[in-house]
């Protein structure tokens, strides 16, 4: 059995923050061969490219931080019917300049939860624009769009529901074929 290093991002810098619960349980929930940890990315300046020709630390640690995983797993709310400011900033840290796109050809999904009973629809379509340009390939088969409760995620980690946790667990082992299937046709550059 192969493992592949996933990279995720919270798209919401709280720290109390539902899509960081999920990606906590996400997190518990994937199969073996996915070893998950956060990059984060509430240290980044707004990107501007007059930054292209010497980056700050701590974007060119970020941008390789993409870079040094196998795929990668945006957990995103949706702030006014779009991506959070802090998500797409990053992605421009690490897809820029221009050449030197870290997202490029590696395996990307997207999932997200929020209140509202369409969870973060609007949101995933806006990131899947961003990153389809990020020429990232996306995971389509299953989508996740969760409505939460106040109780649906501990923070931990642990999901009230049996029926979402087996959703989600179904998410994560479908994710971990879809890397496998992308990285076998398109495998890494060393």
């Amino acid at each position: 059995m192969h493992t592949y290093k996933v990279g995720y991002l919270v798209g919401s810098l709280a720290k109390s923050s539902i899509n960081r619960k999920l990606a906590k349980a996400l997190t518990k929930l994937a199969p073996p061969e996915l070893q998950l940890h956060e990059i984060r990315i509430g240290e980044l300046p707004l990107y501007s490219y007059d930054y292209d020709a010497d980056y700050p630390d701590v974007a060119r640690l970020f941008k390789q931080a993409i870079a040094d995983v196998d795929a990668v797993l945006f957990v995103t709310p949706e702030y006014n019917r779009s991506i959070p400011g802090a998500l797409k900033n990053a992605i421009d840290w690490a897809s820029r300049p221009w050449g030197q796109n870290a997202f490029s050809r590696k395996p990307s999904g997207v999932v997200g939860t929020s209140p509202g009973s369409i969870g973060t629809a609007v949101a995933q379509q806006h990131l899947r624009s961003v990153l389809c340009f990020c020429n990232s390939p996306l995971m389509n088969t299953m989508e996740v769009y969760l409505q939460t409760t106040p109780d649906l995620i501990d923070d931990d980690g642990n999901i009230s529901n049996p029926g979402t946790a087996d959703f989600l667990r179904k998410y994560m082992q479908e994710y971990a074929l879809f890397v496998q299937r992308v990285l076998t046709v398109l495998p890494r550059e060393s």
